[in-house]
């Protein structure tokens, strides 16, 4: 029996499909250990905090029609796999945070971004 897998990710920032090389999502929770004097001199709970989403998202530098990066606020990114396998993950609220560029001998030239979003969903 063949296992089936998720096939290529396509990434869209606000309708427009670009090459990526890698996507690295992170979820901060927030939640904090609410310190407290008791007997066992233990951490005894953690109190709710603010949700964070990172994304650190690496694109191939086009030869022409690269967007402008530094601009890039309240915008929506989405990944879905191809062939209809897996779940679509959406960010909304999207804003670039940081920008950086890598230069190798093999292979192409990429943008890395570090993105934040204020929402995530699955689907």
């Amino acid at each position: 029996m063949a296992d089936i897998y998720v096939g290529l990710i396509v990434l869209n920032i606000n309708g427009t499909e670009y090459e990526v090389r890698s996507v690295e999502p992170t979820l901060k929770t927030g939640r904090t250990p609410v310190k407290t004097m008791n007997r066992t001199g233990r951490v005894l709970g953690t109190a709710k905090g603010l949700e964070e989403h990172d994304l650190r998202v690496s694109v191939a530098i086009p030869k022409s029609g690269e967007p402008n990066w530094q601009a890039l606020v309240d915008a929506k990114l989405t990944i879905h796999p191809q062939d209809g396998g897996g779940t679509r993950e959406t960010w909304t609220g999207v804003y670039l945070i940081e920008i950086g560029s890598k230069y190798q001998v093999d292979g192409e030239a990429t943008r890395d971004l570090t993105l934040g979003a204020l929402n995530h969903y699955e689907e």
